[in-house]
């Protein structure tokens, strides 16, 4: 029962069409040979007999659990009103004990992206727009300060400004979403001596995969497949160092990615979320996930794509129901057609799959928190009313999440 309701995976949290290769991989995948393919309508795919029946409502929730609602609610709602979401990211005022004429505006074009040049990367006042190794050491101790950024990729961005945002909320400074000289100050203090990028040696196992030569578009050619894995070695290492695939090659130009031993240079990542994961809050309008302990503190937050205008996300709240990792997907045109295909179909696992390589489910029937085939796209897309964090995000909390913590939805 549990593998044939694993294979009821809901086609309504997917975004049409995004079925492309993308970045992600901490886990080998061992796909097997399944013979109870029965397609049920879609349904949460780890509820079972009487639950999957219970899986359709919000949830009952003690008073404690609604009063610690009401307070990650308001600090979200203080959060959203103190973001300075016009702002030119990382663009800072000038110090009043320096005139703004001897201010430097110029030294991020010129900075360099080697190893020692991102290290060494310092704040200075008025960085502005653009790609700059100052955001790409930030975006790194923001990813190791639990305020991830999606996909590190040197950028200023709403992406980055929401993460320094939720970085200054944790951590008591005032949360405008500008990297500050004060913000940067508490980066550096909570990296450490950590260097935000470090030298990899590429290894015969980077190499040998498992790799597919493409991912086809069409669900029915996928179902053929022995795993939705990646198609390169780029886009493994991308993911598996939470960082985007073309900023990988810039800093890389010189690499073949084809050889054992060729060294190249990574962004040095955490693979964890904290303990202590009390609350989970679905910010639609920031389309952001943020965390909350058990003592209402925010720990954490990720960037999202929370629904669209034509299927949007529920409304409420409800309870995480288990994890599955690497799971199977089954698609039903009776729930949404994708292409020409008008019979079910059994897709395998994979971190190109249509919910990457992990599934959170909720007691919300068919919606859950997934992982993506396209991490560069978290929070710049729509999805089909799940919760879509980058595999990595989504496989570090699902590695910490347990089952009966409060998901809320909110507008």
């Amino acid at each position: 029962m549990f593998v044939r309701t694993l294979l009821a995976m809901s086609l309504s949290c997917i975004f049409a069409g995004t079925a492309f290769a993308a970045s992600t991989a901490e886990q080998p995948l061992n796909p097997k040979v399944v013979t109870d393919t029965a397609i049920e309508d879609p349904i949460d795919p780890l509820a079972t007999g009487a639950s999957a029946a219970k899986a359709t409502s919000e949830v009952r929730i003690s008073k404690q659990e609604q009063q610690d609602l009401n307070n990650a609610s308001q600090t979200l709602q203080n959060l959203q009103n103190a973001e300075d979401t016009t702002a030119a990211i990382g663009e800072a005022p000038a110090s009043s004990a320096q005139p703004s004429t001897t201010v430097n505006k110029t030294p991020a074009v010129k900075a360099s992206w080697t190893l020692d040049g991102l290290n060494n990367a310092q704040w200075y006042e008025n960085i502005g727009k653009g790609q700059f190794p100052v955001y790409a050491r930030a975006h790194v101790m923001l990813n190791n300060a639990h305020a991830s950024p999606g996909a590190i990729d040197g950028s200023s961005g709403k992406n980055t400004l929401k993460a320094i945002a939720s970085f200054q909320q944790i951590n008591g400074l005032k949360a405008t979403g500008i990297l500050t000289r004060e913000t940067w100050d508490a980066l550096v203090a909570n990296q450490g001596s950590k260097p935000a990028f470090i030298e990899y040696t590429l290894t015969d196992a980077d190499l040998k995969g498992p790799y597919a030569a493409s991912i086809p578009h069409d669900y029915a050619l996928q179902s053929k497949m022995k795993g939705l894995y990646y198609t390169r070695v780029t886009e493994m290492l991308g993911e598996k160092f939470h960082m985007d695939e073309e900023f990988l090659k810039k800093l890389n130009p010189k690499a073949t990615f084809k050889k054992a031993g060729e060294k190249i240079i990574v962004a040095n990542i955490r693979n964890e979320v904290p303990e202590d994961i009390h609350l989970i809050v679905a910010h639609k309008g920031a389309k952001q996930l943020y965390l909350f302990n058990s003592r209402n503190q925010m720990i954490g937050s990720f960037p999202a794509t929370i629904g669209s205008s034509d299927t949007p996300s529920p409304t409420g709240t409800y309870k995480v129901t288990g994890v599955a990792p690497n799971p199977w997907y089954s698609y039903s045109p009776s729930n949404f057609v994708q292409g020409k295909n008008l019979k079910p179909l059994s897709l395998p696992p994979g971190p190109n799959g249509p919910v990457g390589n992990i599934w959170i489910g909720l007691s919300k029937k068919s919606f859950g928190i997934h992982g993506t085939p396209n991490p560069s796209a978290i929070s710049k897309t729509a999805s089909h009313g799940c919760i879509r964090l980058t595999n990595w995000d989504a496989n570090d909390l699902g590695k910490k999440v347990k089952a009966g913590v409060t998901v809320k939805f909110l507008e």
